[in-house]
C-alpha cells in the first residue's frame, strides 16, 4: 500500500490515526483540510483545488485525509488503500467538541493557515447526521472500487489502535 485514502466523519480521527499511520510506514502525509482551506475559512476557486489535488494525487506515494465527497471517486482512483473510520457519531461529536477545548481559537497543524479552531451547529448536524445522509454514498463508492482498492473498515478505536500495531506503530 503506497496510496492511502483515511477517510470517515468529521470527528472520526482522521488526521489523529493518519499522523501516525504516516510515522509507521514513512509515507508521506497530506491533509486535505490543510491543502484546501485558505486564510480565515476562504474556500478556493474549484478549478484551483481541483488542480492542487491532482498535483499531491501524482505523487508516487502518500496518506491523505479528509472527505471532500465531491473528490472521493476522483482520490479513491489513484489510491491502492482506503481505511473508512466508521465509528459511533456519539464519539465523533464527543470528539469535536473535546478538540475545540483544545484548539479553541487556535489553528490546529491539519488545518489551513488562518483558519482558527471553531464548532458550530451545522458541523454538529452534519456529523451527527453523516450515518444517514453520507455513510451510503461512501460505501456505494468503496464497494465500486473495491476491486482496485484495499478496503479497511475500522469500526472502533480499538479496532484502529489494532491496524496501527500491525502497520508497525505498536510503541503508543
Amino acid at each position: 500500500m503506497k496510496k492511502i485514502l483515511v477517510i470517515g466523519s468529521g470527528g472520526a480521527g482522521k488526521s489523529t490515526f493518519s499522523r501516525r499511520l504516516s510515522e509507521a510506514t514513512g509515507l508521506e502525509l497530506i491533509h486535505l483540510d490543510k491543502i484546501y482551506w485558505l486564510p480565515d475559512w476562504t474556500e478556493p476557486e474549484r478549478a484551483d483545488w481541483l488542480k492542487l489535488l491532482e498535483g499531491e494525487l501524482e505523487k508516487d506515494a502518500w496518506i491523505m485525509d479528509g472527505n471532500y465527497g465531491s473528490t472521493l471517486e476522483m482520490r479513491l482512483k489513484k489510491s491502492d488503500a482506503a481505511v473508512f473510520l466508521d465509528f459511533p457519531r456519539s464519539l465523533c461529536v464527543w470528539r469535536v467538541f473535546k478538540r475545540t477545548l483544545i484548539y479553541g481559537g487556535r489553528n490546529r497543524p491539519d488545518m489551513g493557515s488562518g483558519c482558527r479552531e471553531k464548532i458550530d451547529l451545522e458541523f454538529i448536524r452534519w456529523i451527527w447526521n453523516f450515518p444517514k445522509k453520507d455513510k451510503l454514498r461512501v460505501e456505494n463508492l468503496l464497494n465500486k472500487f473495491a476491486e482496485k482498492v484495499k478496503i479497511i473498515r475500522l469500526r472502533s478505536s480499538r479496532e484502529a489502535e489494532e491496524f496501527l500495531k500491525v502497520m508497525g506503530d505498536g510503541d503508543r
